[in-house]
């Protein structure tokens, strides 16, 4: 990307008129650069919105870093220097968090704060669009962004000059630093500022590299000066190095596979007579650089070789199944099938499991599949039902019981002594019979109260993350017909191509659940025939890729009725619903609506 700013041709008035035509009918001006148009066009793809922010609270910084002590002399620096400006000096890691802000002058720090720049949140381009520090890291280039280039309109009155922090040994980026102020004030001096401070930061990085690190890099170079038409692969520690030879003769699947095979010939020098298979079928062996071995630091230099022979193995491929084999369980994709396979192998064999994911994956549904078709009868108790006095002791009744088949749903939901209770009446069960719980965490230890989740955690070996229905979205081939069949008691109820398309385009934050409800309501409806997409509740119609607040759910709604009820005519709709042309355009490409 261009780190250069607007030409003096290119007025903020141009710049904003340019970005009000982009965003109403997607027409990019010929004044506007190259770099901002196409983060414009990244920005829309991650639906962010233009006319708010809505950016997430990452993690608390770690202010113990490597990069955060390398740069902290530099910030504090450049801050004194800067103590009379409306400047502010902002750290971020290499997913656009922002680690540190130093600033002194007041009303700016105030401006940041009402825009979430600050410690902790996300400023990638894919919460807060084109921006000098999420532009700078998608592109791995010093970027300024001035005023209405910003892609969200609350930054409008912002410079940004972003700089990505390159380590000096290992080339990864570590994070950014930005110098942001006012539009109206210096954009390329922030800029130049910024680049100087940034190079300051990577030389002390450089001279803080351990030992082991400068080693590697130079006997990477030597290797490389030497023979530099062999491929080269350096390892030690967490750094891996590989020239540009070896980079373009193997994709990124290989790369791993060649990696695992050199960390393990520093743990078994014997290995090197070994010829390696990699992902792709394709052989290879490693020749270690003698004078490069180093067995007890882990330190290696190798020599690759590819041995195309002419004849490569085929990568094994699973076998793909419509079904998953489990009783009222349907879904054809890799990913679903792994995660049934997974739950239905661990209750096979006796082991109490978690099963974890969004509510409405269907997670109870494999736990109860499995240990039916593994075990015959389960009962069924969900966090709700728990909270109630009698159903704790029907819990407790057959938890006694021998060979018990039992499934707990949603038990990080319930409040600490509940989980405790529940806890102790594991306690000493665990060869009688078979538990299986959901959570909606990935992990069991992130259940509501630490305490309690120390205590369960010990009874569940293994924890089974389930897909959401976003991430396997052709299971709804397979799971429309099943629940019609269900909801209609046999009758012919199909779906048309369209209004599968518009199903397929949905992001289902709701899951097989919200897909049941609905198709529940199309069914009070009609209970035979063909389902059109005019049928579809209008929340199905729309591509939005974030989930709608309520107000926009409601505006939503009123553009799609309107656009019906005047013939598919957006003036004569945006005429009706009281706003301008260029609105509704805008608002029919931020809801994704398709009618």
């Amino acid at each position: 990307m261009s780190s250069q700013p607007t030409s003096q041709t290119e007025t903020p008035t141009e710049i904003a008129a340019a970005r009000e035509r982009f965003l109403t009918d997607d027409n990019i001006s010929a004044g506007v650069r190259e770099s901002i148009s196409t983060s414009w066009r990244r920005s829309r793809a991650f639906n962010v919105h233009a006319d708010r922010l809505e950016l997430p609270f990452v993690r608390e910084p770690n202010l113990e870093s490597p990069l955060v002590s390398a740069a902290r002399p530099i910030i504090r620096q450049l801050a004194d220097d800067l103590s009379a400006e409306p400047v502010s000096i902002i750290l971020t890691s290499s997913d656009g968090v922002v680690l540190s802000r130093a600033t002194a002058h007041r009303p700016l720090g105030r401006m940041l704060d009402e825009v979430s720049l600050a410690p902790g949140y996300s400023y990638s381009e894919e919460h807060a669009g084109t921006n000098g520090i999420g532009t700078a890291l998608e592109n791995r280039q010093a970027t300024l962004v001035r005023g209405s280039e910003h892609y969200a309109s609350l930054l409008a009155d912002l410079s940004c000059a972003g700089v990505p922090i390159v380590h000096p040994v290992s080339g990864a980026v570590m994070g950014a630093l930005d110098l942001t102020g006012l539009a109206d004030d210096g954009g390329p001096l922030l800029l130049s500022l910024a680049k100087s401070a940034t190079a300051q930061i990577e030389q002390r990085m450089l001279s803080q590299a351990s030992e082991r690190e400068s080693r590697l890099l130079n006997a990477y170079l030597a290797t490389c000066r030497r023979a530099p038409q062999m491929m080269v692969l350096a390892i030690a520690g967490d750094v891996v190095l590989m020239n540009q030879r070896l980079r373009l003769a193997v994709d990124p699947q290989d790369q791993i596979s060649l990696l695992e095979h050199a960390v393990d010939q520093t743990l078994d020098a014997t290995a090197s007579r070994l010829v390696s298979t990699m992902a792709s079928g394709r052989a290879a062996r490693l020749s270690p650089v003698p004078e490069y071995w180093d067995e007890r630091s882990g330190m290696a230099v190798f020599h690759v070789h590819i041995l195309d022979s002419g004849e490569r193995l085929e990568p094994r491929t699973p076998t793909r199944r419509a079904g998953s084999g489990l009783p009222g369980v349907v879904g054809r994709s890799s990913s679903w099938q792994q995660c049934c396979d997974r739950v239905a192998r661990h209750v096979g064999v006796g082991e109490w499991i978690a099963v974890a994911g969004e509510t409405g994956t269907g997670r109870s549904t494999v736990l109860r599949a499995s240990a039916t078709r593994a075990r015959g009868s389960v009962r069924v108790f969900s966090a709700q039902d728990l909270r109630v006095p009698e159903i704790l002791d029907a819990l407790a009744v057959e938890l006694d019981r021998d060979d018990f088949s039992v499934v707990l749903r949603d038990i990080d939901t319930l409040d600490g002594p509940t989980l405790a209770h529940v806890a102790s009446m594991l306690q000493g069960r665990e060869s009688a019979g078979w538990v299986g719980v959901t959570v909606g965490h990935v992990t069991v230890d992130a259940l509501h109260d630490a305490d309690a989740a120390a205590i369960l955690l010990p009874f569940f070996s293994h924890t089974v993350p389930i897909p959401p229905l976003r991430h396997r979205i052709e299971d709804l081939h397979d799971l429309i017909p099943t629940l019609l069949r269900q909801l209609t008691r046999g009758r012919e109820l199909t779906v048309s191509a369209e209004a599968m398309r518009s199903l397929s385009k949905y992001s289902w934050p709701g899951n097989v659940a919200q897909l049941r409800q609905i198709l529940r309501e199309i069914v009070t409806h009609q209970r035979s025939g063909v389902i059109d997409v005019h049928q579809l509740p209008p929340s199905c119609r729309s591509l939005s890729r974030h989930t709608l607040t309520r107000i926009e759910a409601l505006e939503r709604d009123a553009i799609i009725r309107s656009l019906e009820e005047n013939g598919g005519s957006k003036a004569t709709a945006a005429a009706a619903l009281g706003i301008s042309r260029a609105t509704i355009y805008r608002k029919i490409k931020e809801f994704g609506i398709d009618v």
